[in-house]
């Protein structure tokens, strides 16, 4: 279980700084990882999507970006985060746990997440109630961290646990925060292993797409 109060915590301190860390420890990668998402979406054709833990907006801008037309709402547990994405210019913003959301239910054509789920206190009832707000034949996707099973694995163990956390330490003054992403990382359900949780959990049609040789992933899945 992670804890709830730590990871607000965390996210509140570094809210002001997270979008410019994010990219310089990415060296702007998350950014393509985004614009994939994006197109991913985009083929749905959704007319409204939720985005869960939004923090500061950047997947939630760049779906605005390429699809005005959608009905998009931000979701995050964190104030501040969402204070920042209301500054970038996003509307519809809403502080609330994404284990119990204040939605009704079969309300969403699409529900995404990218690196949020990872920090909620449990996969399995979070997936269920992003489910339970789908409605049928709609769709989830999951972007997230994950660990290479190539060569990469060992040098980008490395940088995660050693190299990241420094440089964002002296970005942000926490360091905590990047220690914790790394043991999150560690800890998150990767490949097969996501891909049977979501079949566990009601979806169908689930499917995993490693990216930069598997330094992050999406996982899609339909009610």
């Amino acid at each position: 279980m992670r804890n709830p109060e730590f990871v607000k915590a965390a996210f509140s301190a570094i809210a002001t700084r997270y979008v410019a860390t994010n990219h310089v420890l990415s060296m702007g990668i998350d950014l393509l990882w985004r614009q994939r998402v994006v197109q991913l979406v985009s083929e749905w054709q959704p007319k409204n999507l939720l985005d869960l833990a939004t923090g500061t907006g950047d997947l939630a801008l760049a779906i605005l970006r390429a699809m005005p037309e959608v009905k998009l709402t931000g979701s995050d547990f964190c104030q501040p985060m969402l204070d920042v994405a209301a500054q970038r210019g996003l509307k519809n913003l809403v502080c609330a746990d994404a284990m119990n959301l204040p939605f009704e239910e079969a309300s969403w054509d699409v529900v995404t997440v990218a690196f949020g789920l990872r920090n909620m206190a449990s996969y399995p009832d979070a997936l269920k109630e992003m489910r339970r707000m789908l409605r049928p034949g709609g769709h989830l996707l999951v972007l997230d961290f994950s660990l290479p099973q190539n060569l990469l694995r060992q040098p980008y163990r490395l940088y995660l646990h050693h190299v990241l956390p420094r440089i964002a330490g002296l970005m942000t003054g926490h360091r905590e925060a990047y220690d914790y992403l790394a043991d999150s990382i560690e800890a998150f359900p990767r490949g097969q292993a996501m891909l049977d949780l979501l079949t566990e959990c009601g979806f169908s049609d689930v499917k995993a797409e490693p990216l930069n040789g598997g330094i992050a992933s999406i996982y899609t899945a339909e009610k």
